[in-house]
């Protein structure tokens, strides 16, 4: 049996594993966007390739694990290569990864300054732009 991948799932699930809501991705994706409409896009089983470009660009995640990552199918190899129960008996629980946790987290929080930091100025220009309105 075929199962589907859900793009828009995918999106929600990364976006929430890097702590981003759905306001500041519709942010940085544009004017055009909101975070209703972020939220109608999370429910699209299959989302416009030039859109997930777009939010590939601004999560800093490939395309491609927005159209191929299947929730099932990780926990099933993730099951198979780690048998945790045996292991955590025999004492030989040891897995090692390839990656650092603590500089990857760093550079996901030097991420989210930046836009945050952004956001903030975008506010700051909006609120000069208001001000020299109503003082005209």
């Amino acid at each position: 049996m075929e199962q589907k991948i859900h793009q828009g799932r995918n999106v929600k699930r990364f976006r929430e594993m890097l702590g981003i809501k759905q306001e500041a991705l519709a942010y940085d994706l544009g004017n055009d966007w909101n975070q209703k409409k972020i939220s109608m896009l999370e429910q699209k089983e299959v989302i416009d390739t030039t859109i997930l470009t777009q939010i590939s660009s601004s999560l800093k995640i490939p395309v491609e694990a927005f159209q191929n990552f299947d929730e099932e199918q990780a926990v099933n190899i993730i099951s198979n290569t780690f048998n945790i129960e045996k292991d955590a008996y025999i004492g030989n629980a040891k897995p090692t990864f390839n990656i650092n946790p603590i500089e990857e987290l760093k550079k996901l929080h030097e991420e989210k300054i930046a836009l945050y930091e952004r956001m903030l100025k975008e506010k700051d220009e909006m609120m000069a732009r208001l001000e020299k309105i109503i003082n005209k």
